[in-house]
């Protein structure tokens, strides 16, 4: 049940908007400049659209589009101009928001970064997504690993990015933490429609977790995302979904409570309990070991497929992009973001490139 779409809200509810944003052709300052602008637009349209809802969604790469460039002068970073918008229009709309940048990596190659901002404008969640789709994608990989944050009403909020969801040790991470609530953007087209549906129902039953997942809407002029925002409830069910109206905006009422409850109380299909409590009836405590072979092989840094030496694509170089030669340099500790005062600087009318030069980007 979803309150007809957070329109009754409950006591414990958590009302969440999914904006299946049309995709843009961003290419230079001004067209990153425009776009901020209409996803501020948007953030107001959620507000007045719904005065119940509590966090507003965008989808990956509704900043930047799906052109994968990498240009320094249209990316990001958490002080510049773009992010200091978002958070100001969460303040003016008294809302939380999730958005997706493209973050200058002084180091590599750019970071496809995503933040949750709450409705005082600080940074609750910056997450660089750890699984680029590879070989489309050139970002680099994240590594920060994948945090979860306090969110409205005492929920518990993480957020994975597209190809993310596809493998399901990330839900897994993000409900081990203690997400209630697991939050995918994504960009993506029509050819992975099945595929989106059915991970993001196996994340929330797997997890015991709802899923609240979106993907970018409408043509450029070359790509066709899919638009398709839906709402998993924790038994896998699919509580409300979209379709392919550009920047239409899909709600629907989340309760956490219930998601502790089922994790507290559930015998049958408690599966991330009983991943680690296998058969429980026959012994006590059940078998607390680690049987899986992947998970060994990857922690001792030795994972290797039956076929890995038969496997054909391992670079970008099918996409256009030039094999790298950097090796993989580990994980970062997660920097401390600070927060702001309630006072945010206006957009500018051009992005300021400045924070951009100060960053080596």
């Amino acid at each position: 049940m979803s309150g007809f779409g957070g329109l009754n809200k409950s006591e414990n509810g958590v009302v969440i908007g999914l904006v299946q944003c049309q995709l843009p052709v961003v290419r230079t300052p001004e067209e990153l400049a425009a776009q901020t602008q209409r996803i501020v637009e948007l953030v107001g349209k959620a507000r007045r659209n719904q005065g119940t809802m509590d966090l507003v969604v965008f989808p990956e790469y509704s900043l930047h589009g799906l052109s994968m460039d990498t240009s320094p002068e249209i990316m990001c970073t958490l002080d510049g101009p773009e992010v200091a918008a978002f958070r100001k229009a969460c303040i003016d709309n008294t809302i939380w928001g999730c958005f997706s940048i493209m973050e200058a990596n002084p180091g590599g190659n750019p970071y496809n970064s995503g933040l949750i901002i709450d409705d005082m404008g600080a940074i609750r969640l910056y997450y660089r997504k750890m699984h680029p789709w590879v070989p489309v994608e050139p970002w680099e990989p994240g590594n920060l690993g994948i945090p979860v944050c306090d969110g409205p009403n005492g929920s518990k909020l993480a957020l994975i990015i597209c190809h993310d969801g596809m493998l399901p040790e990330m839900a897994r991470e993000a409900a081990y933490k203690g997400a209630e609530i697991i939050i995918r953007t994504a960009g993506y087209t029509a050819p992975i429609r099945h595929a989106w549906k059915i991970t993001n129902q196996a994340n929330a039953f797997c997890n015991l977790a709802y899923t609240a997942s979106v993907c970018m809407c409408g043509s450029d002029g070359t790509f066709d995302s899919m638009g398709e925002g839906m709402f998993c409830s924790f038994d896998g069910t699919v509580m409300v979904e979209g379709g392919g109206r550009v920047d239409e905006i899909i709600t629907c009422e989340l309760r956490p409570d219930l998601v502790r409850e089922a994790r507290t109380g559930w015998g049958v299909e408690n599966n991330i309990y009983q991943l680690y409590h296998r058969g429980y009836v026959a012994v006590k405590g059940g078998a607390q070991d680690f049987p899986y072979t992947y998970m060994q092989d990857m922690a001792s840094g030795q994972y290797k497929l039956p076929w890995s030496d038969q496997v054909k694509v391992v670079d970008g170089t099918s996409c256009g992009f030039t094999a790298p030669l950097r090796a993989y340099k580990g994980p970062e500790s997660h920097p401390l973001v600070p927060q702001v005062p309630r006072t945010v600087p206006d957009i500018p009318d051009q992005p300021d490139s400045s924070h951009r030069k100060a960053t080596g980007a």
